[in-house]
């Protein structure tokens, strides 16, 4: 049985990569949400190459992402990650995991529409809380109220995240489940967009 799953699985995955025919995928959502963790899964499944904009962020600066916001402030900092994962769309057949304020610029948000598959890995608040509360590395959280804060965040970006081309649910399950379901939600979406009329508005 498990045997038939991995088959399944990897037919998927298969099936997925002739999809996108070298385009990125790239997946937004909150800080928490599982992004890097699911990505590399996903880009393993894929076999693609996996990169996370934050990481890639840092080592362009040569600094950390709360060294940033504190030396040079948001706005400098936003800045560079419009610059990262534009160079990084350019690279074919990569999973690309965005920090959760970058889809919400929207010169970032119109260079992924305009040349990757877009997916928001939506989760909820207390799950979301649960994960960022075991770290500390998240300047925006780090206020008087940080429940608050994230409540704030999450009713400011969801309508943005909403206009990614995808939307999967994480849950508290094993992050290859939320892989799998990401993967299953891609290929229902081209189905969908392979059933609309070529002259539909």
């Amino acid at each position: 049985m498990k045997r038939s799953g991995q088959s399944r699985r990897g037919e998927q995955a298969r099936q997925l990569s002739d999809r996108l025919n070298g385009r990125p995928l790239v997946l937004v959502g909150m800080m928490g949400a599982g992004k890097t963790t699911v990505g590399r899964r996903l880009a393993n499944r894929l076999e693609r190459s996996f990169y996370d904009s934050d990481e890639e962020i840092e080592r362009a600066a040569q600094m950390s992402i709360p060294e940033m916001f504190e030396q040079r402030g948001e706005a400098e900092f936003r800045s560079g990650e419009t610059r990262v994962i534009s160079r990084l769309l350019n690279e074919p057949n990569i999973v690309l995991a965005t920090g959760g304020g970058a889809f919400m610029n929207p010169e970032t948000r119109a260079l992924i529409k305009s040349a990757a598959l877009s997916v928001w890995i939506k989760a909820d608040f207390e799950l979301l809380f649960k994960r960022v509360s075991k770290r500390s590395n998240r300047p925006l959280l780090k206020t008087a109220d940080p429940r608050g804060t994230l409540k704030q965040l999450i009713d400011a970006r969801y309508p943005v995240y909403a206009e990614a081309d995808v939307t999967v649910v994480s849950r508290d399950v094993p992050h290859d489940s939320v892989a799998s379901a990401l993967v299953e939600a891609c290929l229902a979406y081209f189905k969908r967009n392979d059933s609309i009329p070529a002259n539909a508005d």
